[in-house]
């Protein structure tokens, strides 16, 4: 088993860490398909209510590793093809795991690793790290990371970021919506456990269709095939055994049977 990531699940929480802290977290074709094989595997596991992205050392992630790229400075575009595949899968992978992803950052973010942080549901941050899309100072564009990282920052701060490749710091990621919060480094765990007790605590069925509810709706005009499709998603929500469980629980003021199990 490949040692650049650790999986670790307790209490229903799966953590992911990247661990190749000597090249500050950056990815090659290997981690990327490990990371694409562990968020397929962990979205499939019954007992896995909850999924933290984190990493050691003193980077988050820093983008690609520079073997990686030494290799691809040569390659075809046929293979660029394939190779941007790959990393386009991993991260649609992240963004579409049916169960909730925190993304627990540590040290700094850097190109590749924008990707990571804003295909994962909720992100936060140490005050003191630092982002950048550093792509275009290379001669390149953020062009496979950009779906997640537009959704994630808004088009008009990815018009500067994506242009200037500035770097910025958490205080403006927080402010631009990329990160959800900005703590100092000794609170960084009790604020992601925070997190994470309240996805838990949540029906597992209805996280995972309000996370897809979230996807189907930003950015869509408010059509009749759109209120539909809310109307039809209630109604079976509703319906289901959790749904029922969760409403019964309420107005008989005990438990749902998803924290009994626990």
């Amino acid at each position: 088993m490949s040692t650049d990531i650790r999986i670790d699940v307790y209490s229903h929480v799966a953590t992911v860490t990247l661990s190749r802290p000597e090249v500050r977290n950056a990815f090659n074709d290997a981690v990327i398909a490990r990371l694409s094989e562990t968020f397929v595997q962990l979205g499939e596991r019954a007992d896995v209510r909850a999924i933290v992205l984190a990493a050691e050392g003193p980077a988050f992630c820093a983008g690609a590793d520079l073997n990686w790229m030494r290799r691809m400075a040569d390659y075809s575009r046929e293979e660029n093809l394939q190779d941007a595949a790959q990393l386009a899968f991993m991260l649609r992978t992240l963004y579409e795991c049916p169960k909730p992803t925190v993304a627990r950052i540590q040290g700094d973010v850097y190109a590749g690793g924008m990707g990571l942080v804003a295909a994962c549901d909720v992100a936060v941050s140490v005050d003191t790290a630092h982002y950048c899309l550093s792509e275009v100072k290379l001669g390149l564009i953020p062009a496979t990371i950009s779906p997640y990282v537009i959704r994630a920052m808004g088009p008009r701060a990815a018009h500067r970021w994506f242009l200037t490749a500035e770097r910025f710091g958490a205080a403006e990621a927080l402010r631009m919506g990329f990160v959800h919060e900005v703590v100092p480094a000794e609170q960084l765990d009790d604020q992601v456990g925070e997190i994470v007790r309240a996805l838990t605590a949540a029906s597992p069925g209805a996280v995972r269709s309000a996370k897809r509810l979230v996807q189907d709706v930003a950015g869509r005009d408010i059509t009749r095939l759109l209120i539909d499709r809310t109307v039809e998603g209630i109604a079976d929500i509703r319906a289901s055994d959790e749904g029922k469980e969760g409403v019964q629980s309420f107005l008989q003021k005990r438990k749902p049977a998803w924290l009994q199990s626990s």
